[in-house]
């Protein structure tokens, strides 16, 4: 994955979060000769840049309220974040860590390892996403599985089914309609839900009980 990374260094859209000062123009020099197509704004924004691959987010005291509602926004849309300092005090170390940054670059900015920090921020960040689509789709599946169970117990316990003849039974009814397993099963679930009758419903349908004189 690392040899990938850094061939698609070049033409990466990279966001570069910080204030005009006089290390702006020195941060943004220093990724174009990297090949990475630059922008800058400031100041922080409410939501991730649209389009970003890489956000360097230059990590301010006086906009930590801006910087704490940026970093509350779509985690969906969250790229790889960088985070840059100039201050190792403990409030500025908590907020890079309450960041999720996955790499820090330092001020004065340099040359000399900016682009050793975006290799290893982007290889972290691509590999934390497979890992988190990897989770999301086993607990997909645990939860489809789930499901298909929930609703093979419902065949058993109303039709007197087997697990396998439930299950078989779930499977051409999915086939027969062209839909998955899960969603057959679901939709039987929902049926089965519809359909019971609690008590009192059962009761206010067949009127109230009749009294007999002693």
């Amino acid at each position: 994955m690392a040899m990938q990374v850094l061939k698609d260094l070049r033409g990466l859209r990279v966001h570069v979060i910080h204030p005009p000062d006089e290390e702006r123009p020195s941060l943004v020099e220093h990724l174009r000769r990297i090949g990475c197509a630059v922008e800058t704004v400031w100041p922080v924004p409410a939501d991730w840049p649209d389009g970003a691959d890489v956000v360097l987010l230059a990590i301010e005291p006086g906009a930590r309220a801006d910087i704490v509602g940026l970093l509350k926004a779509d985690p969906g849309r969250r790229p790889t974040l960088i985070a840059v300092v100039g201050y190792e005090n403990p409030a500025t170390l908590q907020l890079v860590l309450e960041s999720g940054a996955v790499a820090v670059v330092e001020r004065p900015i340099r040359p000399f390892g900016l682009l050793t920090n975006l290799t290893i921020a982007r290889t972290l960040w691509l590999e934390r996403e497979e890992a988190r689509k990897r989770v999301a789709r086993l607990e997909s599946k645990l939860a489809g599985l789930q499901t298909i169970q929930r609703a093979k117990s419902i065949l058993m316990e109303n039709l007197g089914l087997t697990e396998e003849d439930a299950y078989q039974s779930l499977r051409r009814q999915a086939m027969a309609k062209r839909v998955p397993m899960e969603d057959m099963a679901a939709s039987l679930i929902h049926a089965s839900e519809l359909l019971q009758i609690s008590p009192r419903s059962r009761d206010a349908r067949n009127g109230p009980p009749s009294s007999t004189s002693p």
